[in-house]
């Protein structure tokens, strides 16, 4: 994630006003140079996919918390190497990639250790039996690749100690070496590389020749000795003979790593524990995406976050009040809001949030896609109930006006086939699909400090409800229970008998029936959660609890 992206997002339980308004203003924000990004809170109903499929437009993404994870930063690249990869070769891609930590992967692409800077370092500081205990492990293959050298014999038992002989030339020959089963650097000298051999010699290593005599190899196989060609001179290859070690004898096998799920707070916290600078991060398979240092930890912050049809942060994304909360649009009540530092916030009164940023479209004199129109006016059209929800406004009737004009859109049309989708209530409907209905447009509210749950199904014939009212009465109290609630409350409203039928549960449930009169019965023009049943709730929760 870059610091400068913007998420776009609605509430909870996403209606078509949310998410369609996240789509638009989103566009909006893009066209005035900005990197916004539209984004979801949860799964959309029929009636948004129906718009979004009309209309040609994907689903937002799926925003799950505001606080960022390790895979939404920008890590740095996954180098690795192989369990057998020479030191030589590790610290080369080191240099070439300026990297400071190589994973160590199996063929899986599994981690099964680290090797860093300070490893090598190590080896090339540290105490000379290191390295004479990991050249023993080393096969002679390794060696031969890192002096760019050649295999002449390969000995059937492999017998070295680990340490390495450089003859030199002198009058005593090879009189005071004790040359028994060590890795063995000669020149070319037949008789010095032959009595070498005869003396127990594990490797013959032969610098500065191209050719073995035969009666040299004689030796070598009857005394068991590997020889090779070395194609760099004395001094480099008693030096790199140690790089020849592979990186599976000196990795770090006892790893600390993080996986991409996990949100750079906690790393942080987890890091104070730690003196590494640099960490591998696991995809959820165990396979290495990247490396995360504490650069990246002290640079990274949550996401911006633009809230649109919404101000509560109980209906909002996860970890919302630790995000870098940039605006406000809405046209819901204002409850228990504050930031840490100012913040854009536009709330007026109107029908829905896509009226307000389709106002805004005017207002910056940037032109709305003949698509987007039309997505807009499904969401005004969705949000007033066609014009006849106590919130539509003047102002929201305009503007869908100018929306139908662009989109070239029937409004009449457009919501009879929408509200076709969603409003049919089957009398033989099971109790699972129920609550699906039920909870897909369920909010939150807190009133007194208590737990209210307000949900508004739209249907078209109230006899349906009638006949399945025992089966509501019974998920709601189930509901408080799963939700902790103190009132639960569904209110199935009907466009065509300009009305809605309340059912409540919870130890609050007689505010509900003080507010809206007898229990389970039509209430006429009834038909706005956000405009009469809370703040009409609200006033009673605040006289009588």
């Amino acid at each position: 994630m870059k610091n400068d992206e913007i998420y776009v997002i609605g509430h909870k339980k996403p209606d078509s006003d949310s998410i369609v308004s996240a789509i638009a203003y989103a566009y909006l924000l893009n066209q005035c140079g900005k990197k916004a990004v539209a984004g979801r809170l949860g799964d959309i109903n029929e009636e948004t996919a129906y718009l979004l499929d009309r209309f040609g437009y994907e689903e937002p993404v799926l925003i799950e918390d505001a606080r960022v994870r390790l895979s939404e930063i920008e890590l740095k690249q996954a180098d690795h190497i192989l369990p057998d990869t020479t030191i030589f070769e590790a610290k080369e891609i080191m240099n070439q990639n300026q990297a400071r930590i190589l994973g160590v992967l199996d063929q899986n692409q599994k981690l099964l250790g680290v090797v860093t800077r300070s490893d090598l370092a190590l080896l090339g500081m540290g105490d000379t039996a290191l390295g004479i205990d990991l050249l023993k492990e080393t096969p002679i293959e390794l060696m031969a690749k890192t002096i760019e050298g050649k295999i002449i014999y390969k000995a059937d038992e492999h017998h070295v100690n680990g340490k390495v002989s450089i003859i030199a030339l002198c009058k005593t020959k090879l009189e005071r070496y004790e040359i028994q089963d060590r890795i063995v650097i000669i020149g070319d000298d037949p008789q010095g590389q032959k009595e070498s051999i005869e003396k127990g010699a594990g490797i013959l290593i032969a610098v500065w020749t191209d050719h073995i005599e035969e009666d040299v190899l004689k030796a070598a196989r009857e005394h068991n000795c590997s020889i090779i060609i070395s194609g760099i001179g004395s001094m480099n290859t008693s030096r790199y003979l140690y790089f020849s070690i592979p990186v599976k004898l000196i990795m770090q096998k006892k790893i600390t790593y993080f996986k991409e799920d996990e949100f750079v707070e906690d790393v942080m916290i987890k890091m104070r524990d730690t003196t590494f600078n640099t960490y591998p991060v696991l995809d959820k398979k165990d396979c290495l995406i990247g490396y995360v240092s504490r650069y990246h930890i002290m640079n990274a912050q949550n996401k911006n976050i633009i809230m649109v049809d919404h101000n509560e942060f109980s209906q909002s994304v996860n970890g919302i009040e630790k995000a870098n909360l940039l605006e406000v649009i809405d046209h819901h009540r204002i409850h228990n809001f504050s930031t840490l530092s100012p913040i854009a916030f536009r709330n007026e009164i109107i029908g829905s949030t896509a009226s307000i940023i389709t106002s805004m479209f005017f207002e910056r004199h940037i032109e709305i896609p003949e698509n987007l129109a039309g997505l807009l006016l499904g969401a005004i059209i969705s949000d007033g109930l066609n014009f006849q929800s106590p919130t539509t406004t003047k102002k929201d009737t305009e503007l869908a006006q100018q929306l139908a004009m662009i989109s070239h859109e029937d409004a009449d049309a457009l919501a009879y086939k929408m509200f076709s989708i969603t409003m049919n209530l089957p009398k033989n409907i099971s109790k699972e699909e129920l609550i699906q209905r039920i909870e897909a447009d369920m909010k939150t509210f807190d009133m007194k400090g208590l737990k209210v749950l307000i949900s508004q199904v739209f249907i078209l014939d109230l006899s349906s409800v009638r006949s399945i009212k025992e089966k509501v009465q019974e998920i709601l109290e189930e509901m408080t229970i799963k939700y902790n609630g103190d009132l639960v409350i569904v209110a199935f409203t009907s466009i065509k008998k300009k009305g809605s039928i309340l059912y409540g549960a919870g130890s609050k449930e007689n505010l509900l029936w003080q507010t809206f009169g007898k229990k389970n019965v039509f209430v006429k023009d009834l038909l706005s959660r956000k405009k009469q049943i809370v703040p009409d709730l609200t006033q009673t929760f605040n006289k009588f609890s």
